[in-house]
């Protein structure tokens, strides 16, 4: 199964992208003719259905039943919930953290960069369906895109400065998932940096001469 999602991270990631770009289009141009809202919308369960597909395949090779669907649950929710694919960023730290034998920086570099590009990805996200959600509700504090952005910033960075919040059920339930993903991603970077160091260290330690100075002076 590991051979099958290092072939499709790749892929998959780039589908979720198309995914969200279709789904931005769609929110953000209200004079889109019906023809390309037709047109995205067809694009959209298309790489939705490619979720579904690599959930579908990789719960067949596990040969585990719904003891599968209970130890990936984040990705049961990602087929539901597409826009919380950048949340999988999770997953690829465990993996990280379980083939740490030696201090590679450029492995952990991957992840770091994955994650701070998946929090953009999520931070994206989250502005688009809050501001769908928020725009026209009534004592809405968000009421452009600009403000939703500037939201799922302070949101995901868990600074909450509490000038524009949501008041709807959805907004307000995006607002939970952010406050997770951004403690989740933050985690994922500032962990790689930390078990880089602590590993680097450790190697450094262990070259050393016994009883001895890293000089070879005592």
């Amino acid at each position: 199964m590991w051979r099958w999602r290092r072939r499709t991270e790749v892929p998959l990631f780039i589908a979720s992208t198309v995914f969200l770009g279709c789904y931005a289009v769609r929110i953000l141009d209200d004079d889109l003719p019906q023809g390309w809202r037709d047109a995205l919308l067809t694009v959209t369960y298309t790489t939705w259905a490619m979720f579904v597909a690599d959930f579908a395949v990789r719960w067949r090779i596990s040969g585990r039943g719904l003891s599968f669907v209970r130890t990936h649950l984040l990705d049961a929710i990602v087929v539901v919930l597409p826009l919380l694919r950048p949340l999988r960023i999770v997953e690829i730290y465990d993996s990280v953290q379980h083939r740490r034998e030696h201090a590679r920086l450029s492995l952990y570099a991957r992840v770091m960069a994955y994650a701070s590009m998946t929090a953009v990805l999520l931070g994206f996200a989250g502005a688009l369906t809050v501001y769908a959600a928020e725009r026209g509700a009534p004592g809405a504090t968000i009421r452009t895109f600009g403000d939703s952005v500037w939201w799922a910033c302070s949101t995901l960075t868990t600074v909450g400065y509490g000038d524009v919040t949501p008041v709807t059920p959805k907004g307000r339930s995006v607002a939970v998932l952010m406050m997770a993903g951004g403690l989740a991603l933050l985690g994922a970077v500032t962990g790689s940096f930390s078990s880089w160091l602590i590993q680097r260290f450790a190697l450094d330690e262990d070259r050393r001469p016994p009883g001895g100075s890293p000089g070879g002076l005592l």
